[in-house]
């Protein structure tokens, strides 16, 4: 090979090689898996949505069905209000647990609940894309691919374990859309959450949030005199 030949050679690599600096880079991305979930639902600052819940019991021959809305706010704030057949409302807000149902309302410390706490964490650890929250409570094995991913979370803490076989969340990309809890007799519960509430189904949360509020037990607690009794409201003037 010629001095002349040699020469057009690295001219003609010199010329590619600049070339390449204008072509879009197509680095690989890494695989989708846990870790990059929980970056995605970490990404998440507030989700709001319906649910209908579904409880199989041994028991009975037909499910029970519950339905209600449900807000997170991260990274702490969980509620849960179900509207029928009951309402009935759930807040974890930091450790603290707030329920309110029949009339009264308990305040407790989640942490003074072992058993509690790795249920409210299985839920709020998963949105918040907390793996080690997750961790601390379950083995965690997650499934599918980013358009359509199952979590499964296993307890490991044997008190856990006794009551409860596995808890599944079901999702796509950032939003959860199920959950399925098993618990160890064999009895289970399915919750369906539906994202993104329709104008229809926040008036009747709104009224129904009113209805508890003008209650005799929510005007108590607002005045801070404990629950007292209720006075009878339509219910069927919250309709969808």
């Amino acid at each position: 090979m010629t001095f002349g030949s040699r020469l057009t050679n690295l001219s003609g690599c010199a010329i590619l090689i600049a070339l390449t600096a204008f072509l879009p880079s197509h680095a690989a991305e890494p695989a989708w898996g846990l870790s990059q979930l929980m970056i995605e639902l970490g990404r998440v600052k507030q989700a709001k949505a319906t649910f209908v819940e579904r409880k199989y019991l041994k028991v009975l021959n037909a499910p029970l069905e519950s339905s209600g809305k449900l807000i997170y706010t991260a990274p702490y704030r969980l509620e849960k209000y179900t509207l029928d057949p009951k309402p009935e409302s759930m807040v974890v807000d930091q450790d603290i647990l707030t329920v309110e149902m029949r009339g009264r309302k308990r305040v407790v410390q989640i942490q003074d609940y072992p058993i509690l706490w790795a249920f409210v964490e299985s839920i709020r650890g998963t949105l918040k894309g907390d793996l080690s929250a997750l961790q601390q409570f379950y083995q965690v094995k997650l499934d599918g691919s980013r358009q359509e991913w199952q979590l499964q979370l296993q307890p490991t803490e044997k008190k856990m374990a006794a009551l409860i076989q596995t808890i599944t969340i079901r999702g796509s990309k950032d939003r959860l859309n199920g959950i399925e809890i098993v618990e160890a007799d064999g009895d289970r519960s399915i919750m369906t959450v539906t994202d993104d509430l329709s104008a229809s189904a926040l008036n009747t949360i709104d009224c129904h949030a009113r209805t508890r509020m003008d209650t005799g037990w929510g005007a108590g607690l607002r005045g801070g005199l404990g629950p007292g009794p209720p006075r009878a409201i339509a219910s069927q003037q919250c309709t969808a």
